[in-house]
């Protein structure tokens, strides 16, 4: 789809307006224009397509196609293929020379027309991640662009530019992308890039061999990616979407632990949700910040003898006794319900791509190879360096070491069982640490000598499947339980624990030995 612009810059002439820098001529990608669009033009063209795409396209220009000055619609009723393709996302030399002419025919359109701009719909520099990341901001010089760009029609240089055919001194690979960044530098005219502001998101493409399956795949990746660092993508008022059926991907129930006072994150997390047809049920996290010495002396709980936080030395905090309160009444729903598998989120989860399905191919494999688990980590932060054993016949799972995190797990009947009967409400530390001392896995004996029997059977997902939204130091990272006051203080102070660890994104120190005091570098964060 092309747009083709006639404008005025805002307070006077088109031609008075001065582009960023001073630089003329010019081609930007993604550029915010300070101008009031007179008329413009829209031109589609679809073609050899296996999908709804022309539908989609018809019912948008049905419905906003009167905004446009004139509408030029070309399209293949009957679905048909490329010479030697080896699928419908493989770009064959006809696909790019045929994609090379529908542009070139917008551009002669554009320039008879007499257009000011035309819209269309980077590759990678070394500075390609810090400025794709925005680490950066501004415009930049690149030496060519991958799918939108802005190209003025108002000078002489911009009119040697030609999509096809190629340059006659043109030698490189057939690609449209290369084809035109050629053109341009045979012109003379200069590529830029401006990043400083966000203007909608790019579907990460797929290989030759792949399909729409692995492309929608990837649109509900970046849907949900969208919806964590923002903003979130919004669907077309223009464009209807197939209805989702969510199911709980046959376990028998899933949940979501969120604070009622955190209600951006639950609507982000129930939308990710929904997004990859997941029906959950969320399960109100108990809110740390009400609790006080009479609640816990009525619900029976006491803190484990002799626990510190293995970084800063604190004891637990409200926030904590919260979040293991939260946990524990979904095991104890799942033991009266007599559900036999279930998933937990956190509502701060951030979703490998294509969750759904690897979660749903991982249990079929446990199904299939009779695995014997009680409760299997989908996101975690493994502490020790030691390589885990993975499980034979499960290419996808591992023995769980020491880890630190609940945000993602499922659990068997037998796991919640398990996990009631060692009563941890009387001598409670926090549920990530609690989880290893159930697996026999955490390095402190004095701890673990509270507990028995040990005999959790926990594993983890290989690569996990989920991590956390956010990380301690990130601009939007936020913890209840970091930010709390310690467990037996009815001040209502809230204080910000810095010397914790777990919430950090990158190497960190870990314990090891029983005394808790021996500390060495950690070489590899999985997450």
């Amino acid at each position: 789809m092309l747009f083709i612009i006639r404008a005025r810059a805002c307070g006077g002439d088109a031609r008075s307006w001065k582009q960023p820098d001073q630089l003329h001529p010019i081609l930007f990608t993604n550029l915010r224009l300070p101008l009031q669009l007179i008329a413009s033009s829209a031109g589609g063209a679809t073609d050899h397509n296996v999908d709804n795409t022309t539908g989609m396209l018809q019912e948008w220009l049905a419905a906003v196609g009167r905004d446009y000055a004139t509408v030029v619609w070309k399209s293949e009723d009957e679905a048909r293929s490329y010479p030697d393709e080896q699928g419908p996302k493989h770009w064959t030399r006809e696909r790019h020379q045929f994609l090379m002419e529908l542009k070139q025919e917008a551009l002669a359109f554009a320039r008879d027309w007499g257009a000011d701009y035309i819209l269309g719909y980077y590759r990678r520099t070394a500075e390609y991640f810090p400025t794709k990341n925005r680490q950066r901001q501004g415009c930049f010089r690149v030496p060519m662009v991958h799918s939108t760009f802005l190209v003025s029609l108002q000078t002489e240089e911009t009119a040697r530019l030609a999509f096809y055919p190629p340059h006659p001194n043109y030698t490189w690979p057939f690609d449209d992308i290369i084809v035109f960044a050629y053109a341009c530098q045979a012109a003379g005219v200069s590529v830029h890039v401006c990043n400083d502001h966000r203007y909608g998101y790019m579907n990460v493409g797929v290989k030759p061999h792949q399909g729409l399956e692995e492309e929608k795949t990837n649109f509900i990746h970046l849907i949900l990616e969208a919806l964590v660092d923002g903003p979130p993508m919004m669907a077309s008022a223009h464009v209807s979407r197939p209805p989702k059926k969510p199911s709980k991907m046959g376990f028998d129930e899933v949940f979501v632990i969120s604070l009622a006072r955190r209600p951006q994150r639950r609507a982000r997390m129930l939308s990710s949700l929904w997004e990859m047809e997941i029906s959950a049920r969320v399960v109100d996290a108990v809110d740390g910040r009400t609790l006080n010495s009479s609640i816990l002396k009525h619900l029976g709980v006491d803190l484990l003898p002799g626990y510190q936080d293995p970084y800063s030395g604190r004891t637990l905090t409200k926030g904590e006794v919260g979040c293991f309160l939260s946990h524990y009444s979904i095991w104890e729903e799942v033991v009266a319900k007599g559900l036999a598998r279930v998933v937990v989120f956190e509502d701060d989860v951030r979703f490998e791509d294509n969750f759904r399905k690897r979660l749903e191919r991982l249990m079929e494999d446990v199904l299939t190879q009779k695995l014997s688990w009680d409760l299997i980590y989908l996101g975690r932060k493994q502490v020790n360096p030691e390589e885990e054993v993975a499980v034979e016949g499960l290419p996808g799972l591992v023995v769980a070491g020491y880890s630190y995190w609940t945000l993602a797990y499922t659990l068997s009947l037998a796991g919640a069982r398990k996990l009631l009967a060692s009563q941890p409400l009387h001598r409670m530390l926090p549920v990530d640490e609690f989880l290893p001392v159930m697996f026999d896995r955490h390095p402190n004996d004095q701890y673990k000598a509270h507990f028995w029997p040990r005999d959790l059977q926990a594993f983890s997902a290989r690569p996990l499947l989920a991590s956390p939204t956010h990380y301690a130091g990130d601009t939007e990272w936020l913890s209840d339980t970091e930010t709390s006051s310690p467990w037996d203080d009815d001040s209502g102070r809230l204080i910000s624990w810095t010397g914790s660890q777990k919430t950090l994104r990158g190497p960190y120190l870990h314990l090891a030995g029983s005394s808790g005091h021996s500390l060495h570098p950690h070489p590899r964060d999985e997450l």
